[in-house]
């Protein structure tokens, strides 16, 4: 029998990093938290074996007056104390308020939304947020918190949640002066307990309690959350694998661990099953990828490089060779008005020279050519009208139209491509940053670019989808204001983006 620590014995809050769901149903939705009654040590402050049990409810009102269901769940400390409960026999495209409790204390309260019936026609379409890249020592959190104010049905992180680098005591650029985090972060991330902490770490925040206590989240990795434009087994330093694989393991359990995700994503030591499709009622199907754990090295030591033998190479992938058919076999499959694609690197070709012959990033999919034109090949073999993709990464706005051939800018567009900027990733940022005018020149697909902080909202519904480009004035204090700074529309039937 497994020990059980006795809720009573809790003499300090243990809901210190709030709640959160995920990958919503038509009938099931996750809802999870983490007993963290010392965030910031080892094991959270609870004992180092054993369970603790945790009271659920879930009500259709705020109040909790309608109280939908209820019950206790172990939060085990294998599991760092995490909860992930995946509470079924809901309905479909229904709000819902959640709780959790233990002892005398009681979490935050959250609220989720389940997904349409497979079957609906989503009256009225569906709104979205984008959001990436949030390192904790580069900016405070505030985009997070305009979009929990946001009317939304879900959020889309496409990767980077949390950062691998040492931070200081004043937490970098956030400077600050009222606390002192723990020497235990000034080193870079490696075993278990600095994956667990560095995540205990980012949930402390407010803003990013609040945007997870607001709307239900589909989550993505992408290079971050292990190291820095890491490639399958291939480390960005070459690291022994075995080395790389142990670290990757250690990473990919404090990830499950902190995220609202089902069992089935658990990790099996360094491999974990994170792609994964849902249905939007009849508006949409979502192909969420996973374009780090799968993937070719990076061709020509990565970076920005000229295309040559090594990237064109036919057997490159981005998404190994099960992903890329099981996508395939998705849009074959596929009935949905949208077909939309939230993955971590941008998709769309971005040269950086007008001269025809540039360099292109190896860590996106332009160092993957092959692996991009099966892609779009089997859009087309599919009869894939709206193809929308939604990339996060490269830290600003793009509103980017999918060609089938590039170098020709009056050839077919098969799709859009939403690039979502960072929440505080890369600091403040610039409206136009150096090469602002050289790349909009040397890409006439790329209809918008913004080098601000911030996210994208993306809205959907049976006739177009908008995506409107939020920004905020800085990162680097608390409390800046937000604004859209652009709005981009593509027809359904009719791909390509214009201005709104």
């Amino acid at each position: 029998m497994t020990p059980q620590t006795t809720p009573r014995a809790l003499t300090e809050n243990p809901f210190t990093l709030g709640v959160a769901s995920g990958d919503p149903l038509p009938d099931s939705v996750v809802l999870w938290t983490r007993l963290a009654p010392r965030p910031y040590e080892v094991g959270n402050g609870l004992p180092a074996d054993g369970a603790v049990d945790v009271q659920w409810e879930l009500a259709s009102d705020e109040s909790f007056r309608q109280v939908v269901q209820r019950g206790t769940v172990p939060a085990p400390a294998a599991d760092n104390h995490t909860v992930h409960l995946d509470v079924r026999g809901l309905a479909p495209a229904a709000t819902y308020w959640y709780r959790f409790r233990a002892g005398k204390w009681f979490s935050p309260v959250g609220r989720t939304r389940t997904a349409p019936a497979p079957d609906a026609s989503v009256t009225g379409g569906a709104r979205f947020g984008l959001l990436s890249c949030q390192q904790y020592d580069e900016g405070y959190y505030t985009a997070l918190a305009h979009l929990a104010a946001e009317d939304l049905d879900a959020v889309f992180f496409v990767g980077d949640y949390i950062y691998e680098n040492a931070i200081n005591a004043q937490a970098g650029a956030r400077n600050y002066t009222d606390r002192t985090l723990p020497d235990f972060f000034a080193h870079w991330t490696w075993n278990l307990d600095d994956y667990r902490l560095r995540y205990a770490l980012g949930k402390s925040d407010p803003d990013l309690q609040a945007a997870h206590a607001a709307h239900p989240w589909y989550v993505t990795w992408d290079d971050h959350e292990v190291e820095n434009n890491y490639a399958g087994d291939i480390s960005q330093n070459n690291d022994p694998v075995d080395v790389f694989r142990a670290r990757r393991a250690a990473a990919y359990r404090a990830y499950w661990e902190n995220m609202p995700l089902r069992e089935a994503c658990r990790p099996n030591g360094p491999d974990a099953l994170l792609y994964r499709r849902f249905q939007y009622g009849r508006l949409a199907q979502f192909d969420i990828l996973d374009t780090r754990q799968y993937r070719s090295d990076q061709a020509y030591g990565d970076g920005w490089q000229y295309p040559g033998p090594e990237s064109d190479d036919p057997a490159r992938t981005l998404t190994g060779d099960e992903q890329e058919r099981w996508l395939l076999d998705g849009f074959r499959a596929s009935t949905a008005r949208w077909n939309v694609i939230p993955q971590q690197v941008a998709f769309s070709r971005r040269k950086n020279t007008t001269a025809d012959r540039s360099t292109l990033s190896m860590d996106a999919w332009d160092g993957y050519p092959a692996s991009r034109e099966r892609v779009l090949a089997g859009v087309r073999q599919a009869g894939i009208a709206n193809l929308a993709v939604l990339s996060g990464d490269v830290h600003v706005h793009y509103a980017m139209d999918i060609k089938e051939d590039w170098d020709d800018p009056g050839s077919r567009t098969l799709g859009v491509e939403v690039v979502g900027t960072s929440v505080s990733s890369g600091f403040d940022g610039d409206e136009r940053p150096d090469d602002w005018n050289l790349m909009l020149a040397a890409n006439p697909h790329m209809k918008y670019y913004d080098g601000r902080r911030g996210y994208a909202v993306v809205s959907l519904d049976d006739t177009h989808l908008q995506a409107d480009y939020r920004t905020l004035t800085g990162v680097l204090t608390p409390g800046a204001p937000v604004s859209t700074a652009a709005r981009f529309v593509s027809e359904a039937g009719a791909p390509g983006f214009s201005a709104a």
